[in-house]
């Protein structure tokens, strides 16, 4: 069973590894984008652990949504609206429980993507984050090692696509050949589960 504790962890974990990976992130996001996700993503994490820290949330639900609230708050660009949905989507699907079941948080997570994807308008093979978590949810019902390998495979396999959603689309065919920091970003937060978990 999965308790808030862990999910606290999950989010701490996270942000240390987008701590770790801001300047690869924004190095990715410079060919096709603001040259800025590191660091909004960097700010986000910072204000979700802060923020976790001050309120301390008792349910798997509590704390995803106020994780998703921090980051619409306060991550600029796309990247606020989009991981704040899926955050705060998956926590409130979880609802008010104590604790859940690793099969109750895949199908909560699975409404988070299907949430993101209705609001960026994206679907597998756009080029974007959706490309390592539909995989990556795909992948739960096995194990979190197997949805963080299939998130970082789904990662890198943006790389030759042309990106059809976001800024990077308004690049057209130059959008050829770079990885979508978006989904590199994704792939952190869903390897992120596998340390939560002491995998």
């Amino acid at each position: 069973m999965l308790d808030a504790d862990f999910f606290r962890r999950w989010m701490t974990v996270t942000a240390s590894a987008v701590d770790r990976e801001a300047q690869r992130l924004t190095e990715l996001d410079s060919p096709i984008g603001d040259a800025d996700h590191g660091t909004n993503m960097q700010r986000g994490f910072t204000a979700v652990v802060a923020a976790l820290e001050k309120e301390a949330p008792d349910t798997p639900g509590g704390v995803l949504t106020l994780a998703g609230r921090q980051l619409i708050s306060t991550v600029g660009g796309a990247s606020g609206p989009l991981y704040g949905t899926l955050l705060r989507r998956t926590g409130k699907t979880l609802g008010d429980a104590a604790e859940v079941t690793e099969e109750q948080f895949t199908d909560a997570l699975r409404t988070g993507v299907d949430a993101v994807m209705a609001l960026g308008g994206a679907a597998p093979g756009d080029k974007t984050m959706i490309d390592a978590l539909v995989p990556a949810v795909d992948a739960l019902a096995d194990s979190f090692a197997t949805a963080k390998a299939a998130a970082e495979e789904g990662a890198v396999a943006t790389t030759p696509l042309q990106a059809r959603k976001g800024r990077a689309s308004y690049l057209g065919v130059r959008s050829i050949g770079h990885q979508d920091p978006g989904a590199t970003s994704s792939s952190l937060l869903i390897a992120a589960l596998v340390e939560a978990a002491g995998e």
